[in-house]
């Protein structure tokens, strides 16, 4: 006998509820109305709907892949950052809403931008979000900010170039594989340095959730001196391909702001910027050269 819409639903929350996963009821309908390619709001209008043997089998595979804390992103193979909708698999990090403050604490400071630069795009989503919110803003390709987005992980580039090419933001964004400022050219000069490099410690990183501690790059989060080896070398570094009134935006740990502003200060930046996120935790740091 063929089981119907509700029945799946209520058997895939539950199963979800069992196996620990956030967000059950959620997570459970979104990977409903991607076996079934209808939107999630769409799954109420017919909940008494059979399913076929074949949409059964084809949402059994998703379902065992949540229930193996694979992250839901992953899973439906895109996810949403600011006003873009990325690609997303295990060569990149998932973006976080905690990174779209950055983004909205940088985007006031564009003004006048003429270079760029995102360390460590990963799926490019700091890049391209910015690049997207310029475009909104009618500015000509001619006038508008140059971005340089670098990642030294050949197959994150891979994906943000897809994504990139996706969104058609071809002509804002350039791509190079670079570890830091490795390849960056000497007497590079740029008005605005972004980047989430790399902060968890290796404790943070052993209590994690299972989506993060099994599928995303270990590289991409954990950093070795108490999380802060990569912030610390990036602000070092970025101190000399600055313009005269440029700016380094990051984001970091919570607990790394007293020691990652005395580095700094001690790296020769005229002033510190020390931003919340929206818990209210120590989050983004802003540079001044």
């Amino acid at each position: 006998m063929l089981q119907s819409l509700r029945e799946i639903r209520e058997k895939t929350e539950g199963f979800f509820v069992a196996k620990g996963v956030p967000n059950a009821k959620l997570d459970a309908d979104l990977l409903i109305a991607k076996a079934l390619k209808l939107k999630r709001l769409e799954l109420y209008l017919d909940l008494e709907r059979p399913l076929t043997e074949s949409e059964l089998e084809c949402l059994r595979v998703l379902v065992r892949r949540r229930g193996q804390r694979e992250p839901l992103q992953y899973i439906l193979g895109e996810c949403h950052f600011c006003d873009c909708a990325l690609s997303v698999d295990a060569r990149a990090l998932i973006p976080r809403p905690e990174t779209e403050g950055l983004i909205e604490r940088v985007l006031p400071r564009l003004a006048g931008a003429s270079q760029i630069l995102d360390l460590g795009t990963g799926s490019g989503a700091i890049a391209l979000a910015l690049a997207q919110a310029i475009v909104k803003t009618g500015v000509s390709a001619n006038s508008a900010p140059v971005i340089t987005a670098t990642d030294r992980s050949a197959e994150s580039l891979k994906l943000a170039e897809a994504n990139r090419d996706r969104l058609g933001l071809s002509t804002q964004v350039d791509l190079l594989q670079s570890d830091w400022f490795e390849a960056i050219e000497s007497g590079a000069c740029f008005d605005i340095i972004l980047s989430n490099p790399p902060y968890l410690t290796e404790e943070e990183y052993a209590v994690a959730e299972a989506e993060v501690k099994n599928y995303e790059p270990k590289e991409a989060l954990v950093a070795g001196d108490a999380g802060m080896a990569d912030l610390k070398k990036i602000i070092h570094q970025a101190a000399g391909f600055l313009a005269k009134d440029g700016i380094l935006a990051l984001e970091t740990g919570i607990a790394q702001h007293v020691e990652l502003i005395k580095w700094a200060r001690e790296s020769g930046y005229s002033e510190v910027e020390s931003h919340r996120d929206l818990c209210q935790r120590d989050r983004y740091l802003i540079l001044h050269r």
